[in-house]
């Protein structure tokens, strides 16, 4: 193993599984484009068929790859307006440093992040501080890996409460076809999840979730089987009855047809399903 992953990516195929290729009670719009100097913009839109709530957002993305910079504006219907400075590989190899503001116009709420992180052969760091309304915050992560097992911790220090908020614990082994995760967050939330790749077409996921003094267990299986090139089907179903299909569909280079549907098993025919649409064009 060369680099291991950040703490957030740790169990990331399994959780892939799961979301990638759902998007119930949405419809939803994402438009990509590159232009030729290489700045990107994405624009994305949705509209949530329960509470008929529409929101957007726009990003314009610049990077400037020989000094090791990438400039990122985003906007969103929420009327936040975002700013990211990122700057990567300039002062030491494995470095990133990255600048984050937002404001809303609005509330006049402003907020601020700086963030680090350092990577190498079997280490992965990571620490933020954000400035906002509430005070300062320090989160910090680090990820160890040696021969494919993986260990990670994660805390949040406030500093206007002076004590540290979150105390986490993962740990797991990798390999390219299979990836066992297990995680403790804050000594009472407890979880596990298993990933295994079948074949070039079969990706299967298990996870498992519970809290310290409750016995109920929160227990999750799904698949995604790649069809062809230009198609996938997803499944998941969980322990409260809760049945979610997918389909992905590439109508042509740079067009994308997404279609899910959320059913309750308990109830079906009471009704309440819940069905999504996503076209995604990328040009």
């Amino acid at each position: 193993m060369a680099v291991p992953p950040t703490y957030v990516d740790l169990g990331k195929s399994a959780k892939d599984v799961f979301t990638k290729g759902y998007g119930f009670g949405l419809i939803k719009l994402d438009l990509k484009t590159k232009s030729e100097n290489g700045l990107e913009f994405t624009s994305t839109g949705s509209a949530n068929t329960e509470t008929s709530k529409v929101a957007g957002s726009l990003e314009t993305k610049y990077k400037w790859s020989e000094h090791g910079l990438t400039f990122t504006e985003k906007w969103n219907t929420d009327n936040t307006l975002g700013t990211e400075i990122t700057l990567e590989d300039q002062l030491a190899k494995g470095l990133k440093l990255t600048f984050d503001s937002s404001f809303s116009p609005n509330t006049g709420k402003k907020s601020g992040k700086i963030k680090t992180g350092y990577k190498c052969d079997h280490i992965n760091l990571g620490c933020d501080v954000n400035y906002d309304i509430n005070g300062t915050a320090i989160h910090g992560a680090a990820v160890v890996g040696y021969e494919g097992w993986l260990a990670g911790y994660q805390m949040t220090f406030e500093a206007g409460r002076n004590r540290i908020t979150q105390s986490n614990f993962a740990v797991g082994f990798k390999t390219d076809e299979f990836q066992l995760h297990t995680n403790v967050n804050d000594g009472t939330e407890f979880g596990g999840s298993i990933y295994q790749k079948v074949n070039d077409q079969l990706e299967t996921a298990v996870n498992l979730a519970w809290t310290a003094g409750n016995s109920n267990t929160r227990f999750g299986i799904a698949a995604k089987y790649q069809i062809d090139p230009d198609a996938s089907f997803s499944a998941k179903v969980n322990n409260s009855s809760l049945v979610g299909l997918g389909y992905t569909q590439t109508l042509k280079p740079g067009i994308k047809l997404t279609l899910s549907a959320l059913l309750d098993g308990k109830n079906i025919n009471a009704g309440g399903h819940k069905l999504g649409l996503g076209l995604e064009f990328q040009a």
